[in-house]
């Protein structure tokens, strides 16, 4: 089958979604965002997993329609199988491999990981073999070394916190709503990212660590607030500013060195992380400074989408990697 036509669903956290992808080409991304979680400030793990198996079916039946295929038309239904919260992957996995099965159609378990730096093959331009990709998520920081669509090398990670984790939890130690992080990146455009000073990791090799600058800022605003009450109130936006772009400065010094020593120009960025501005803007004006190509997905597939996860299914079922009726989720699930 050169054109296969697959079902994806992604459940790994709080956003249930559903893609058809044909060919190559994806027909359609829906995706529905769990907001009972905000008044928790954070993703509540056994909400996600009740709101997912109320999603799933409006969502997967929002997708055929989006892309004006049947059932009978699916050649496979690919779900993902990790890293994520087990009662949320459950929902996805069980439902996929119900589909599956009443459809008599192949399964395929899908990497999240991977197929976040997979969603750089959804539009053009493409990024070239081999590039080095950026994971920058709420639970992950990697660089990878992409060598082809199912060939990949993590060559650095953090050996700590994600910096997705270190902007959601400076937010909330500023009183910002869920979700911090973006809530972060719009008082930093507005602020002097100059304004205060905060460590910048340093760790071996191409490795990070984001705990030190948490522990930094939880000190500074300790500090602050003692001589004066009102100083996250009339300082917001130059934290925000500043702590964005130590956080941006740690990420982009491990990858020149990375790009560095392994002489490769293609750089790609995946994940929740890469929708951030201030990350998106300085890799551009990087890319200027050091000749980079660079490759940056469009909003809708930074964020956890089943787009993402159709596209690494499409290169798995041209390898005929299938999965089988006994595959259990794997919240822990390595490359």
């Amino acid at each position: 089958m050169i054109e296969p036509t697959i079902l994806a669903i992604e459940s790994s956290c709080d956003d249930t979604s559903a893609a058809v992808i044909r060919g190559g080409k994806v027909l359609s991304n829906i995706v529905t965002t769990q907001a009972v979680h905000e008044q928790y400030g954070g993703v509540v793990p056994e909400l996600a997993s009740r709101a997912h198996q109320q999603n799933i079916i409006p969502v997967v039946h929002q997708a055929l329609r989006t892309a004006n295929v049947s059932k009978s038309e699916l050649n496979a239904v690919a779900f993902t199988l990790g890293p994520g919260l087990l009662g949320a992957l459950l929902v996805g996995c069980s439902f996929a491999k119900s589909f599956a099965l009443g459809l008599g159609i192949p399964l395929i378990e899908v990497n999240h990981m991977q197929a976040h730096i997979l969603a750089h093959f959804i539009d053009d331009p493409k990024p070239q073999f081999p590039f080095l990709c950026l994971t920058v998520s709420g639970g992950h920081t990697q660089i990878v070394l992409v060598k082809d669509h199912l060939d990949m090398e993590i060559i650095g990670q953090t050996t700590d916190d994600a910096v997705g984790e270190a902007f959601d939890k400076t937010a909330k130690m500023l009183g910002l709503p869920y979700p911090g992080g973006p809530m972060l990146d719009k008082k930093a455009a507005l602020g002097n990212p100059d304004a205060f000073q905060f460590p910048v990791g340093n760790m071996p090799e191409y490795n990070f660590s984001f705990s030190g600058i948490k522990t930094s800022v939880l000190y500074f605003l300790r500090d602050k607030v003692k001589e004066n009450p009102n100083f996250v109130e009339e300082n917001i936006n130059d934290i925000c500013a500043s702590v964005q772009k130590t956080l941006i400065k740690t990420l982009l010094k491990k990858l020149k060195l990375a790009a560095n020593d392994l002489d490769i120009k293609e750089i790609a960025i995946a994940g929740g992380v890469s929708a951030n501005s201030g990350l998106r803007q300085t890799l551009q004006e990087s890319a200027k400074k050091y000749n980079w190509n660079v490759y940056i997905p469009a909003f809708q597939y930074c964020t956890d989408n089943a787009g993402m996860i159709a596209m690494a299914a499409h290169y798995q079922y041209l390898k005929g990697d299938f999965a089988d009726q006994y595959v259990s989720p794997e919240p822990r699930l390595k490359f």
